[in-house]
């Protein structure tokens, strides 16, 4: 049987969790921050650094993981060896119908919506650009792990070459820290203004997410024992440092309360220091970065779908590698056209909202599966521990613990819609794992004699 190539280095797995984690985040939501804490320059500042150290928390716990368990799949080979296999099918169910697709098909429709800001689209044109989109990354993924990646490190390369360079103009430019003083706080300590925090947490952490995703590519990886821990600390430093540079341009450019008030605070920050056609340079670097996050789903998400193929829980199909190209070629195509089916959808947003919150519970039994591994399996080699244990992984699994509740409880309708679109995976997985010997994967077969 053919299996994946290993051709990810240290240097392909810095640029691709960057460009996992960065995609139009951080050019919308640091003005909803701003408005959630009562325009407290010093309270959003201290909610962006809270982002990044949860974060870095996380990243450092799957560091442990990825260098301990290094196979494609990543957090479902965590959350399967930890919590067994229905828990991690439930994950893989809710990636396939609704996180990954729905994240892709939103990600190309953004992309010809910020399209139109530079060239005029009909909206049936606007349609077909967004299907092409998907198409074209799918190809270039479908071909080769190696031609997937070259293009991921180089949009990557240039989009945060670009956020650097407009954050450069901005500070040097604006002329709107004059304000920030006297808005550092406009509020004095309380259990509201706590509140608040949180609640500005849930978008950063929304801004920050996405540094998950490089762990379903470890079987890829050639020396994934010292390189993942590396690549996945040291990306969510550089990402927290680009971040806050980023939150200094827009505060230089429009001052606290404007860039409160904007909804679209990187377009308006750009349009305030030069002119408003510049604004249209904030559409080219959106556009360069969604194309990255898109490339970057699609060339991750896939080994997830790949793993539960080869445990003999999904389509066997998609279990299998491409002989020519060496890539889960029919996993990467399944969620090429689901997601085209969502983008073709007018209220295939709301399928999205739904569910999105409940990747965090997945993320943090990934990051308890620390605990989980090293209760079951204490013999397992880790080149690699989490430093700070076990409060680095308890304080991330809290915070995803948290920010879940925090869902439920502000939004209980849709809380209980997501929930129920993930429990209608239950009685798929049984179907599933009640199949004949005969009419497994091959793939399993290999997977059970790894396990044992």
């Amino acid at each position: 049987m053919h299996q994946l190539l290993k051709t990810l280095r240290l240097r392909d797995l810095i640029l691709l969790v960057i460009g996992s984690v960065i995609g139009s985040g951080i050019f919308l939501v640091p003005g909803v921050i701003l408005r959630q804490v009562d325009q407290s320059v010093g309270m959003a500042s201290l909610v962006w650094i809270a982002g990044g150290f949860l974060s870095l928390l996380g990243a450092l716990s799957y560091g442990e993981l990825a260098s301990m368990r290094p196979e494609s799949g990543g957090l479902y080979i965590y959350v399967r060896d930890s919590f067994g296999p229905l828990a991690a099918f439930l994950y893989g169910w809710s990636m396939f119908l609704a996180i990954a697709s729905g994240t892709i098909a939103s990600l190309a429709v953004a992309f010809s919506t910020y399209l139109g800001a530079v060239i005029p689209l009909t909206a049936l044109a606007g349609k077909i650009i967004a299907l092409a989109v998907i198409a074209v990354v799918t190809l270039v993924n479908i071909w080769g792990t190696r031609q997937s990646s070259d293009l991921q490190n180089w949009t990557t390369v240039i989009k945060a070459v670009l956020i650097l360079g407009i954050s450069g103009i901005l500070l040097v430019l604006g002329h709107g820290f004059s304000s920030v003083l006297p808005s550092l706080w406009t509020s004095s300590p309380s259990l509201p203004l706590l509140s608040k925090f949180g609640l500005a947490m849930i978008a950063v952490l929304w801004a920050y997410e996405g540094w998950q995703f490089v762990t379903y590519c470890a079987g890829e990886t050639v020396n994934p024992q010292k390189d993942f821990p590396r690549a996945l600390t040291w990306s969510v430093l550089f990402l927290a440092l680009l971040y806050l540079l980023a939150n200094a341009g827009y505060l230089a450019a429009l001052g606290p309360v404007s860039a409160a008030a904007s909804n679209t605070i990187a377009a308006d920050s750009i349009a305030a220091v030069l002119n408003p056609s510049s604004a249209k340079l904030i559409a080219l670097t959106i556009l360069i970065s969604v194309f990255s996050s898109i490339n970057s789903v699609s060339l991750t998400a896939p080994r997830v779908f790949y793993a539960m193929a080869a445990d003999g829980l999904f389509f066997r199909k998609l279990a299998e590698v491409h002989p020519r190209f060496r890539t889960p070629a029919f996993a990467v195509l399944a969620l090429g056209l689901w997601s085209s089916v969502l983008a073709c959808l007018g209220q295939f947003q709301q399928l999205v909202n739904y569910t999105m919150f409940v990747a965090w519970i997945f993320y943090g039994l990934g990051a308890a599966s620390v605990f989980g591994y090293r209760r079951k399996f204490p013999e397992l080699h880790r080149p690699f521990r989490v430093p700070g244990y076990p409060w680095t992984p308890a304080i991330f699994v809290g915070a995803a613990a948290l920010l879940v509740g925090n869902v439920i409880v502000s939004t209980p309708r849709n809380a209980a819609i997501g929930l129920s679109i993930v429990a209608i995976g239950i009685p798929a997985y049984f179907l599933w794992k009640n199949r004949t010997p005969t009419e497994r994967s091959p793939a399993h077969d290999r997977a059970v004699e790894a396990e044992n």
